[in-house]
């Protein structure tokens, strides 16, 4: 890929002249096989074009979405980082993370190559049964993280399990 072509999932970005104040704002970039900022799934609610290379998207608060960043040299990769992260309402506490303004909750937080190749992975599997991995629940994105900081193998994301976190979300509005 090239230029701005960085892989994302937009769900229907709508642009517009500027974006509100309300939306946590991360900034991609994407120079091919350097430096690889993009976004694995969430509803961009608002992109900004800066150049070629680089892009400012942004979220709705309560959104969840997965930031991936991926850095090389001429020896190979030097870091890889996935995070997910649920989009804070204004003036809410959260957690600051890199080229991610203000921040957000943290639901995931994983790096090296191989555990974020894992992650990338779940994230297909949850899609293969037809869920979007934004709506997922936020403690399955917990359990993933403390899966694989332990070492372990997370267990799979079901239907059922995704119906339940839908029927307990309905029940607490």
């Amino acid at each position: 890929m090239t230029g701005i072509a960085a892989p994302h999932a937009s769900g229907g970005a709508m642009p517009s002249a500027r974006p509100r104040d309300d939306l946590t704002h991360v900034e991609l970039t994407w120079v091919e096989q350097k430096i690889e900022y993009w976004i694995r799934f969430g509803r961009e609610a608002h992109e900004q074009i800066i150049d070629r290379r680089r892009r400012v998207v942004s979220f709705l608060p309560n959104t969840v979405f997965a930031f991936v960043r991926w850095t090389a040299n001429d020896f190979g990769t030097v870091s890889s980082h996935i995070d997910i992260v649920r989009a804070i309402e204004p003036g809410e506490p959260h957690q600051t993370l890199p080229f991610v303004r203000p921040g957000g909750e943290i639901l995931l937080k994983i790096e090296g190559w191989p555990k974020v190749e894992s992650v990338l992975r779940h994230i297909d599997g949850i899609e293969a049964i037809g869920i979007d991995a934004d709506t997922a629940a936020p403690d399955h994105w917990r359990h993933v993280h403390n899966r694989l900081a332990a070492g372990h193998q997370p267990q799979t994301y079901t239907p059922a399990q995704h119906r339940a976190f839908l029927l307990r979300t309905r029940v607490m509005l």
